[in-house]
């Protein structure tokens, strides 16, 4: 059994020179990172996670270090108030091998209490960590904390894949009333409504859905749960607001993915309170480790799968920049190149990279459609990956054409103001 402390003990524990392994965003203990802010004799504390979702000052102390996997709003935030925080390149997948081999001395997640055999959920998060989470709780030489909150969801793994520790696994088991940070709706603007009209033209009845976060998905999934289309399986490396909808319009039954057949697959969740309370207690949604959920053959096997993602930028040769603005790190690779793939090993399935055509910068407007990329660009998916690429203006499919075509099928969605210049780049290049 666990020893049962406050947080304060628990914090206690962690010695000023030590090792942490974090999940990714919602499976992160948010009393836990908060009062570990509050010490502040730290001389090298080392962190290992992706996308900060908790308000702490532990990243702000001198002598602690964070290595990042993904960049999300509080990373950016920190790094350019001057903290000590980097980005390791990896994407999902990876983030499993890269933590077993840092090892850190101290792993620690949020979950649910205890159920009546001594089962804690993993809640909103299966991603990277669930093993070292188990091999942290099975060495004496290190620690395994959980903090655990009523103000979770509990939420189910599927078969081998159980979403869950045992108490007896458990070193240190704090309890909270701390709740999963809530994000806010995106408001979709007419250019997010234009770019989701175009997108779902490519989604057949039946086919297996990927979607991200952000307005324009919220949108194509508000199309899909308004329209005549139905019978959806979802497998999807995060369940958002979105995917809520679909299953309660009746549009998703996930009767012929066929891998994983009734039930929707993830590998975390994040959205709106609302969510989370939808998500308590069904079995509806099978949450598991991303080394499943994201792997390409498995994407690959669903029956027409259809992966929906967004990006920054693409140029006329069909490389995407989906995690980096001018070089600097804004957000990471996910499982963006994974779906993609993955989406890339059977004829009927289809992968969707999604974008508007402009953003304005300096009161400038500039196309996020360029003819090639300068010195220092950092790609995030290659040209040999990508198949349609969807504007405001439509959708330009680019696999099996060649550069020249490519390049005249990007300028035919890009804004009219920039059509010249990417049609003579495209006869240049060609």
């Amino acid at each position: 059994m666990p020893e049962e402390l406050t947080v304060e003990q628990a914090v206690a524990r962690l010695s000023t020179a030590d090792t942490l392994g974090i999940p990714l965003g919602p499976g992160q203990p948010p009393a836990f990172l908060r009062a570990l802010g509050e010490r502040e004799d730290w001389t090298d504390l080392r962190v290992y996670g992706a996308l900060l979702g908790v308000g702490t000052e532990l990243f702000t102390r001198p002598g602690v270090h964070y290595l990042s996997g993904f960049f999300g709003p509080f990373e950016r935030i920190l790094r350019d108030a001057g903290a000590n925080v980097e980005f390791a390149p990896a994407d999902f997948r990876r983030f499993a091998p890269l933590l077993e081999r840092q090892a850190p001395r101290v792993m620690t997640t949020v979950a649910t209490p205890p159920d009546a055999d001594g089962w804690c959920s993993l809640s909103l998060h299966a991603g990277a960590t669930v093993g070292e989470l188990r091999r942290a709780g099975a060495d004496p030489q290190r620690l395994l904390v959980v903090e655990v909150s009523d103000a979770y969801p509990r939420t189910f793994g599927l078969g081998d894949y159980r979403h869950a520790l045992h108490v007896d696994e458990i070193d240190v088991l704090v309890r909270s009333t701390d709740a999963p940070l809530a994000l806010p709706g995106a408001q979709p603007t007419d250019v997010d409504r234009a770019i989701a009209r175009h997108a779902v033209e490519y989604v057949p009845s039946g086919a297996t859905l990927q979607t991200g976060i952000g307005s324009i998905p919220s949108q194509i999934a508000a199309l899909l749960a308004e329209g005549d289309g139905g019978d959806y399986g979802l497998h999807s490396e995060m369940f958002t607001d979105g995917c809520m909808q679909l299953h309660r319009a009746g549009k998703v039954t996930n009767a012929a993915k066929g891998l994983f057949d009734g039930v929707s697959v993830t590998t975390f969740a994040m959205g709106s309170a609302e969510l989370y309370a939808w998500l308590d207690g069904t079995e509806d949604v099978s949450f598991l480790p991303v080394e499943i959920v994201n792997a390409p053959e498995v994407i690959g096997a669903n029956n027409d799968m259809v992966t929906i993602n967004g990006a920054l930028a693409v140029d006329i040769y069909g490389q995407v920049v989906a995690d980096t603005i001018d070089g600097g790190q804004f957000s990471g690779i996910g499982g963006a190149e994974d779906f993609v793939a993955g989406a890339g090993l059977e004829l009927s399935d289809r992968s969707l990279i999604c974008l508007p055509s402009t953003f304005e910068k300096d009161g400038e407007r500039r196309s996020r459609i360029v003819p090639w990329f300068g010195p220092g660009a950092v790609i995030t998916t290659p040209r040999h990956q990508v198949d349609v690429i969807v504007t405001e203006y439509g959708a330009a499919e680019l696999e099996g054409k060649s550069i020249r075509e490519r390049g005249e099928a990007l300028a035919a969605i890009a804004h009219p103001e920039f059509r010249d210049e990417l049609l003579a780049a495209a006869k240049r290049v060609g």
